[in-house]
């Protein structure tokens, strides 16, 4: 099986690095797939979107990702988030109370870390 290196590292932390056999991410652009051997890009990410890593033992890794970048190289896969949040990490509570929130910028990172966590939003 094809593996790439993949490392999800936000502002304060590195929240995850290991090899991967598939990665998607939501870009400003839209949704993208990423495959072993994929051709070298960069891409901005959307506010609110979910990153997901297809583990090269089957796991996915979720997370909420707000803005930053997608590079990928010839050496693997960075995501490089201006803050995200693992699936794992997720207070549900507390991010299904923020979805009552007026501001819509709350209400977006709310909904994307509900999805990280598995749940509906």
């Amino acid at each position: 099986m094809a593996e790439m290196s993949v490392q999800l590292v936000a502002v304060e932390r590195r929240l995850w690095s290991g090899t991967a056999s598939f990665v998607v991410a939501r870009t400003i652009e839209g949704e993208i797939g990423i495959l072993p051997n994929h051709e070298p890009l960069l891409a901005q990410l959307a506010e609110g979107g979910l990153v997901r890593i297809t583990t090269t033992d089957g796991e996915v890794v979720s997370a909420a990702v707000h803005g930053g970048f997608l590079s990928v190289t010839g050496d693997g896969v960075s995501v490089l988030a201006e803050d995200a949040d693992l699936g794992g990490e997720v207070n549900v509570d507390e991010a299904r109370a923020d979805l009552e929130s007026a501001d819509s910028d709350i209400r977006s990172r709310a909904r994307a870390r509900l999805r990280a966590a598995g749940q509906a939003a």
